[in-house]
């Protein structure tokens, strides 16, 4: 319309994860992440944690049917142009989650299957596994486990990058349609992360390590931030390096930094860049 104020939005994330009391893994980590590369973050708390950098306390499930409203209640006002889905405690949850996306058929769906916590503590109920395998692998855009989450869902341990590509490929048989399993677990001054996607060659990223005390919620962190890039404009592929080198950026800058007596989390503020701006049509 003639002489009408242009509209503009924010590119739109959503969280679908825990909520971390001592504010550096779950939807703290997530938020934060979305905040810094210029996207407007939502959330949806599949649980509540009495955690802190020495490890989780408790946890309390949010009641499915209150999950279920908070998805409803800001995609059917706000919209979402991503999502990144974290901890799901319960097959309930899982069940849950995967009947809203399907329900709004929201797309650009990253999964972080989080089972283990950096202090080692167990996050899902293992009856809660094979319901995210059926129901969410084939919603998901992209999987992002660990080491042990991968080694879990395949059911061996993986010592090197030939196991890593074995799990990933077994992992796409499952129902994943793409992988980027990270490989920071394994020994060793290089970081090797693999994206294997159906029909192309493996996508290794490898940079050298870095050494900091503080990695509290960097897989939290990343899918967050490919979510994020995703909304952005990104393919999956630039999505998964520009992620890749915002955790390094975050990681280098909270190095030193100390946050509590155990893990510390990043430094998610290290680099803020403008707002990006979408004109709506």
């Amino acid at each position: 319309m003639s002489g009408a104020a242009p509209r503009w939005r924010y590119p739109r994330v959503l969280s679908i994860a825990g909520s971390d009391s001592g504010g550096g893994a779950g939807i703290q980590a997530d938020l934060k992440t979305f905040a810094a590369l210029g996207c407007f973050g939502m959330t949806a708390l599949t649980a509540l944690t009495a955690q802190n950098t020495l490890g989780v306390r408790a946890i309390h499930a949010v009641p499915s049917a209150m999950l279920a409203d908070q998805i409803d209640a800001v995609v059917e006002d706000i919209g979402v142009d991503a999502v990144k889905i974290g901890m799901l405690h319960s097959a309930e949850t899982v069940t849950t989650v995967a009947a809203a996306i399907e329900r709004h058929a929201l797309g650009q769906v990253v999964l972080d299957p989080v089972m283990i916590a950096t202090s080692g503590a167990v996050l899902i109920d293992r009856g809660a596994v094979g319901a995210l395998v059926a129901e969410l692998f084939p919603r998901a855009l992209v999987i992002t486990p660990n080491l042990d989450e991968a080694g879990l869902l395949v059911e061996r341990t993986l010592a090197n990058e030939a196991d890593m590509e074995s799990a990933a490929r077994r992992l796409l048989a499952m129902g994943a349609r793409a992988v980027l399993l990270k490989g920071g677990h394994l020994a060793g001054d290089t970081v090797s992360d693999l994206l294997l996607t159906p029909g192309a060659a493996p996508f290794w990223i490898r940079a050298p390590r870095i050494a900091s005390a503080n990695s509290h919620g960097t897989g939290c962190t990343l899918s967050s931030a490919i979510a994020a890039f995703l909304a952005l404009g990104r393919d999956l592929r630039e999505a998964v390096l520009d992620a890749s080198a915002f955790v390094r950026g975050a990681l280098e800058a909270g190095a030193a930094v100390r946050t509590g007596a155990g893990s510390g989390p990043l430094n998610h503020g290290f680099d803020p860049q403008p707002m990006r701006l979408k004109a709506l049509s």
